[in-house]
């Protein structure tokens, strides 16, 4: 189990105003419409989600970096854990023609809404019940996901990517090194469940057996 950083230069592309978020006296129920992960979520307002999920390749590096440092090869399987519109999924195909990949996301809407490319290697469900058989994939991926269970699931979908990784796995969470990235993450997230820190998380991914690499994500 390592720590290994692919996914910093995308979320550092983002600019967040925190104060203004945590201010709006609507944030509850703005919190309560994301956790739907329907049309708020992902192309509505800004408040609620991404306020416009669409392709713009941005992905397409890390997915370069996975295939390089997991050494993946044409024939591979890879899992896409909260796969989200299959964005990831696509640049991995794109970038290694032969990948076969597959991609589980609790998100009807988004789903329904994937790419074309990867529409048939999609399906709707729960990162804590993997309708897959064991040691099906080469790599499995989490990323941006986790953190939106609860304690309890958390450890099962970690028992759910320790069981249906045949090789490697990687997961990167939300999480705080000080209290300034902490309080951003307050002000800042929308589906977030589990808040911890750095050290914390690391505990809870051998206290649970975690078998693969991680990495986070920080709201400076």
């Amino acid at each position: 189990m390592a720590h290994i950083d692919f996914i910093s230069q995308v979320h550092g592309r983002t600019k967040r105003n925190y104060i203004e978020r945590v201010l709006d006296q609507n944030k509850p129920e703005c919190i309560e419409r994301a956790k739907n992960y329907d049309y708020d979520y992902w192309d509505g307002d800004r408040k609620t989600g991404y306020g416009g999920y669409k392709y713009d390749g941005r992905w397409r590096p890390v997915a370069e970096a996975l295939i390089k440092h997991y050494g993946l090869k044409a024939g591979m399987k890879v899992l896409d854990v909260g796969c989200g519109k299959g964005f990831l999924m696509y640049d991995l195909l794109e970038a290694l023609p032969g990948l076969e990949c597959q991609g589980i996301d609790i998100s009807q809407y988004a789903i329904d809404r994937v790419k074309e490319e990867v529409r048939p290697y999609v399906r709707q469900g729960l990162a804590q019940e993997l309708p897959y058989p064991d040691k099906s994939f080469d790599l499995v991926l989490s990323i941006n996901t986790l953190h939106n269970l609860f304690i309890y699931d958390f450890k099962k979908a970690i028992q759910e990517v320790n069981r249906v990784q045949k090789k490697d796995a990687y997961i990167v969470v939300e999480s705080y090194r000080n209290e300034s990235e902490k309080m951003n993450l307050f002000y800042w997230v929308l589906t977030c469940e589990c808040f911890f820190a750095t050290r914390e998380w690391e505990w809870l991914f051998q206290e649970y057996g975690y078998k693969g690499d991680y990495s986070f994500i920080f709201f400076e």
